[in-house]
Parts: structure tokens; C-alpha cells; sequence
């Protein structure tokens, strides 16, 4: 299990655009990929469950990746988040 905690920079948050782009780069990996945020924890592979967290720009969210291909999981969900995930 790998965990690592990241800010959100989209102006605008997690809203439907970016948390698509975040749950298709998420459903490339085998692992259970999760994030927690306050007291929620999402499924990142789930486009409603990412949306539920209700994730605003500057709010920091912790990324936990478990199984065969957690390290890559994860190293590849922070470089797209830190990209602004399209926007």
C-alpha cells in the first residue's frame, strides 16, 4: 500500500470534467484506488464517488493505491492531478 497527500489546483475543483479524466486515468491500473478527504473516502475509479467529496480547488486529498501496480498508480494520479487534469 502506497498513500501520498495532494492539492487540488482546478479552479474549479473536482467537477464532472476533471473527475472523469481522474477516474479514466485511475481505471488503468489494477489496483484499488482510493482518496480520502475530511472524514470521506472515495473510490477513484467512480465518477460519482469522486464527485460526493466534493472536492474544491486548494483542498488537499490523500491518495491510497493498493496492489500489483500501486507505485505507478499513483505516481501516474499525482502527475495528472498536478497537470490540472485538462483544464
Amino acid at each position: 500500500m502506497v498513500k501520498q497527500k495532494v492539492v487540488i489546483k482546478n479552479p474549479t475543483g473536482l467537477h464532472l470534467r476533471p473527475a472523469g479524466i481522474l477516474c479514466k486515468e485511475a481505471m488503468q491500473f489494477k489496483s484499488h484506488i482510493t482518496f480520502t478527504y475530511r472524514e470521506n473516502t472515495a473510490n477513484a475509479k467512480s465518477v460519482l464517488s469522486v464527485l460526493g467529496a466534493c472536492v474544491k480547488c486548494g483542498d488537499e486529498v490523500e491518495f491510497v493505491c493498493e496492489g500489483d501496480d500501486e507505485e505507478q498508480a499513483l505516481a501516474s494520479l499525482v502527475q495528472a492531478i498536478e497537470n490540472g487534469l485538462g483544464e
